[in-house]
Parts: C-alpha cells; sequence; structure tokens
C-alpha cells in the first residue's frame, strides 16, 4: 500500500501547496510574489488543480479577514458551527463568484492586485469540468495500474474542499491564541500539520501579511519552508518573511 500512499499524498500535497502558496499567501495577501511564470500558471491551472476558482477564492478569504467571526464572515463556526462549516463555505464562495460576475461592489472592492478575469471555467459555466477529470483519471489509473491507485489520486486532488473546511472550523474554535486579535482565530497544531502550516489562524490574522505564519519554536510551517524552497530557485520573492516582531504581547488564552 506504500505506491497508493505515495500517490495520494502527491495529490493532497499539490492542491495543498496550491492553495497555501498560489492563492493564500500570493495572491490574496501579497505575502509572496509569484514569478510571472507561476503566477500565470496558478491563474490558468489553479482551477484545474483545486477545483477552485483563484479570483475567486482570493476575493472570499479577504472578506474573511475583513468581518472575521461576525455575522458578515463567509465561514465561521461562530456562525455556523464545527459542522455547519462545509456547506456554508461552498455557498459563500458560490456567492462570490455571482458578486463578481455582476460587478458587485460588496466584493469587487476586494479586488485589488487581483488583474486577472475569473477562470473561463467558470464564465462558461465549465467549473464542473475538474470534478469530472479527476475522477476520469483516477478511474483510467484504477483501470491500468491498479485499483488502490486510482482512488488514491482522485482523493488527495480533489480534498481542497476538505483541507478549507478543517481549517476554517479548528483554527477559529479549537486551540491556542499567541495575539489578542478581535476575532475568535485559534492555533490548531493538528490543522497545520495537515494543512501546510496553515492552522495557524490566530497567528495568520495578527500578522495576516506575513508569508511565515509560525510564531513559536515548536510551531512548524511546512508551506512556509516550500516558499523558501520556491525562493532559491527564483520561483517566489518573500516579501514579509514572516519574522512577527519580539515586541508584541502574546495573549495565552486557550479555547475549545
Amino acid at each position: 500500500m506504500l505506491l497508493p500512499l505515495l500517490v495520494f499524498l502527491t495529490g493532497y500535497t499539490l492542491s495543498a501547496l496550491t492553495i497555501t502558496i498560489g492563492y493564500h499567501r500570493g495572491l490574496a495577501h501579497n505575502a509572496v510574489t509569484l514569478h510571472p511564470v507561476l503566477h500565470r500558471f496558478i491563474v490558468i491551472f489553479g482551477k484545474w488543480i483545486t477545483g477552485l476558482d483563484p479570483k475567486g477564492w482570493s476575493v472570499m478569504h479577504r472578506r474573511h479577514h475583513a468581518f472575521s467571526d461576525t455575522e458578515k464572515d463567509p465561514h465561521s463556526p461562530a456562525n455556523v458551527g464545527l459542522s455547519g462549516i462545509l456547506l456554508e463555505q461552498l455557498r459563500s464562495y458560490e456567492s462570490t463568484l455571482r458578486g463578481l460576475a455582476r460587478n458587485d461592489p460588496e466584493y469587487t472592492r476586494y479586488t485589488e492586485g487581483l488583474d486577472f478575469e475569473v477562470n473561463w471555467l467558470n464564465r462558461h459555466r465549465l467549473w464542473w469540468l475538474p470534478y469530472l477529470v479527476h475522477p476520469i483519471c483516477g478511474a483510467i489509473l484504477a483501470l491500468v495500474v491498479d485499483p488502490w491507485i486510482g482512488l488514491a489520486w482522485a482523493m488527495g486532488i480533489l480534498s481542497h474542499p476538505l483541507q478549507g473546511g478543517v481549517v476554517n472550523a479548528l483554527g477559529h474554535s479549537i486551540g491556542g491564541r499567541n495575539f489578542a486579535t478581535a476575532d475568535q482565530s485559534t492555533n490548531n497544531l493538528l490543522a497545520a500539520v495537515l494543512i501546510a502550516g496553515e492552522g495557524y489562524q490566530n497567528n495568520h490574522h495578527a500578522w495576516p501579511d506575513s508569508a511565515k505564519f509560525s510564531y513559536r519554536p515548536w510551531e512548524v510551517d511546512w508551506g512556509f519552508g516550500v516558499c523558501l524552497l520556491l525562493e532559491g530557485v527564483g520561483l517566489v520573492t518573500i516579501n514579509y518573511p514572516g519574522l512577527i516582531p519580539e515586541s508584541s504581547q502574546p495573549a495565552s488564552r486557550s479555547v475549545g
């Protein structure tokens, strides 16, 4: 079962890194600048990899920061509970795409720096194609190579809705807090380890422009580690290294 596990981890990691480096740290926050080649790749193919539109995701995430854990937050357990996060983030994502399509200022005001259109799949109502292509690729692998490998690929590459749900739920309800932010963001170690450092939501909400989400010595952000590797080969430039000022006053409160 080692090969199916490796195939699953390949798809899972590709999906996670496309979001955390391409969409999140890159497009949404400009914590890293993507090389023009990588930027173009993310804008064109990010939708095919993750199933999610890069502009729609980035706008929704910016609105999450603007209204974190209030009634207007696109996905907060404070509003819908842990069990409602998956459906809520889907509804908010669809609402964001509709808002962008009709040039609604409620959404377009969060498009600064996102100088590209919504992906053509969404513009031509073909949003469902990645969700069809990946299972077909999995079925081909299952028939030609091994059933477990086919299943592993499909589950790994299409894992982001669950990844996002884990971060949005646990990262705003269960864990410690290094900083006394106005929202309910927490640092959830499990979510951080599983999802490229994304679980350190309290750190991130305290310093959203930081490319590095970890703060304490024991907090490991492997997504930032990949940023360092990509910077080494010239594919990204880290604008804010993530060294959170030591003068900041940490909070000691934990929740959950």
